[in-house]
């Protein structure tokens, strides 16, 4: 599809579906691929998995990784952190802004405690469902810097699936190739030649909020 020729997503539920369809056509080339396991990014990436993990069949689950973002410029993001990993940094983007890691500790204790208290709420006294040796897909509702999601690929790479997958509806083009160094797949519905926020593909961008993501997780 050509980016001039491409019509943005209604919402989230359109984008997932069409996301969905290319998911299932790739399992289908993956030899024993079994029960696929679902992780979405919250909040906004839960739709998107609901919409997977229904065509697919899919066990439906969360990985949190949260942005952090320049002190002057927190939607721009120069690295990111989980709940227990080491924080992961653009290194380039540092040197340019020259920050370094240690100017950046407090934001980091920020973020890392949000993606804690995220956890909490969302999987109460739910254990992390098994990903060892299986197929496993993360998903949001758009790759823009990419290091948000190479966090969450590399916490889930750790814990040994047999095939990780990245996917979401739309992604700047160089995200695209940097998660290829973390995931064995990307696949996206757009990758557009100019590329804005992701709130720019979605005619309906509105934020979800904690009760939505467990509800959405409850429904699973």
């Amino acid at each position: 599809m050509q980016p001039d020729e491409f019509e943005a997503f209604q919402d989230r539920r359109e984008a997932g579906r069409a996301l969905a369809r290319q998911v299932a056509a790739r399992l289908e080339e993956v030899d024993g691929a079994g029960r696929p396991l679902v992780l979405a990014l919250p909040r906004g990436g839960l739709p998107i998995g609901q919409e997977i993990a229904t065509r697919v069949d899919g066990e439906l689950d969360i990985a949190v990784a949260r942005k952090i973002g320049l002190p002057d410029q927190p939607e721009f993001g120069i690295g990111a952190v989980t709940a227990d990993g080491p924080p992961l940094f653009n290194e380039a983007v540092l040197r340019q802004v020259g920050l370094t890691e240690s100017d950046l500790v407090p934001h980091v204790a920020r973020e890392r405690e949000e993606a804690r208290r995220r956890l909490r709420r969302y999987r109460h006294d739910r254990e992390l469902p098994r990903i060892a040796d299986r197929t496993v897909i993360v998903a949001d509702d758009g790759l823009a810097t990419g290091v948000t999601a190479m966090a969450a690929l590399r916490e889930v790479r750790a814990k040994g699936p047999r095939q990780l997958m990245f996917a979401a509806p739309v992604c700047a083009r160089e995200a695209t190739q940097l998660l290829l160094r973390e995931a064995d797949t990307v696949l996206c519905v757009h990758v557009p030649e100019r590329f804005s926020a992701v709130g720019a593909w979605y005619h309906d961008f509105e934020q979800l909020s904690d009760d939505e993501v467990e509800a959405a997780l409850a429904e699973a």
